[in-house]
């Protein structure tokens, strides 16, 4: 058997969920493009599109929001559990042990009703926890917002203004699905030995987790602050490629042209942004690092990636680094559900092999 390092290159599965192609830099959620339902759709209608096939009407849309936001609550039991956790446990593994334990219905095959539940309590899993920790005020639950505002209002306490919850959920459509990645095919592995939900989403998160995968706005902003300034920019970067070292928010095992997600984000995150001068760094540190990735790596076609501007639009929102993965997270479970469903849906049990590369047995006897 030949070994594909990383199964790079290796179809796995069909799915009618998204199209990734990285030579033409094209991002398609069933057949539309993703650019396009970032600018003109609501979280709730991409969602409602990946896990019921069609972009949902008016009175549907209204009916899963609503759905949506009278599942916000957490039990007492949860919210006890929370509280316990050590305040040393990083967001992203207490999302993975809460998610694990949130109590719902274990029945199997996953469901639509169980999917519903658990996505309408990840914003209300983060937003407490950070609260908890910061020792600031919890918000009441409110069930007159969507989704999108109502993450925004449970973390600041107020109503978001309507670029912040523009913004926001571009990103939040941009991120919710992107074919068969590392934690996505995580969570199939784990539904095709017919495993519950909340199984299949608690592997998800530990892959995200994984500074490789889920981590990158956050190394973004790190990057930028460490640049300061437009004068210092090109010796910085110089040094770092010099170095050896990647540029966080720069290249993509997918894409081999400019990410179809950065166009959208760039826009919202410049109009939301304004005279920032963080965001004006971020412009010039991206056209300088362009420049000098082709001079010293000619021909590698690395191009700006969704993470650069996601660190520049949830910062502009007022998101704190420790929120960028929890809430890349946020997004991303709605993905996995429906990677999870399509799974169940039309289920063969995951099992690859391996080749062997130890010692043999020194004596003669093969039984």
């Amino acid at each position: 058997m030949k070994v594909i390092p990383g199964l790079e290159g290796v179809a796995v599965t069909q799915t009618e969920l998204s199209l990734v192609d990285g030579e033409k830099g094209q991002l398609i959620y069933r057949g539309y493009w993703a650019k396009k339902l970032a600018v003109s759709e609501t979280f709730e209608a991409v969602v409602y599109l990946l896990w019921y096939g069609h972009l949902p009407g008016k009175a549907e849309e209204r009916s899963f929001r609503e759905l949506l936001a009278s599942q916000r609550e957490l039990s007492i039991p949860v919210l006890e559990r929370l509280e316990r956790l050590p305040r040393e446990m990083d967001l992203m593994s207490v999302l993975r042990t809460m998610v694990s334990s949130l109590g719902i219905a274990e029945e199997t095959p996953p469901t639509p009703a169980q999917a519903v539940s658990v996505l309408a309590k990840i914003p209300t899993l983060i937003a407490y926890r950070y609260h908890l920790l910061c020792g600031s005020p919890i918000p009441k639950i409110r069930r007159d917002l969507s989704h999108t505002a109502h993450y925004l209002y449970l973390l600041q306490g107020k109503e978001a203004s309507l670029a912040q919850i523009r913004a926001l959920e571009a990103y939040l459509i941009l991120a919710v699905e992107h074919g068969m990645n590392a934690s996505t095919f995580a969570s199939r592995v784990v539904a095709s030995t017919g495993s519950d939900l909340l199984s299949c989403l608690t592997a998800a998160i530990g892959a995200l987790k994984g500074p490789l995968h889920g981590g990158a706005p956050s190394e973004v902003e790190g990057m930028l602050e460490a640049v300061e300034s437009v004068e210092k920019a090109e010796s910085w970067i110089r040094r770092r490629l010099e170095a050896g070292e990647r540029l966080m928010g720069f290249g993509h095992r997918m894409y081999k042209t400019r990410d179809p997600r950065v166009e959208a984000l760039r826009k919202v995150s410049e109009e939301l942004s304004g005279e920032e001068p963080w965001f004006h760094l971020a412009v010039e540190v991206e056209e300088i690092a362009l420049r000098l990735l082709e001079e010293y790596k000619p021909g590698r076609r690395l191009y700006t990636n969704v993470e650069f501007y996601a660190a520049a639009v949830l910062r502009a929102v007022g998101l704190s680094k420790e929120l960028y993965t929890p809430t890349f997270t946020l997004s991303r479970t709605a993905g996995w559900c429906a990677h999870i469903l399509e799974q169940v849906a039309h289920n063969r049990i995951i099992r690859p092999q391996s080749v062997y590369t130890g010692a043999m047995p020194r004596d003669e006897d093969v039984s």
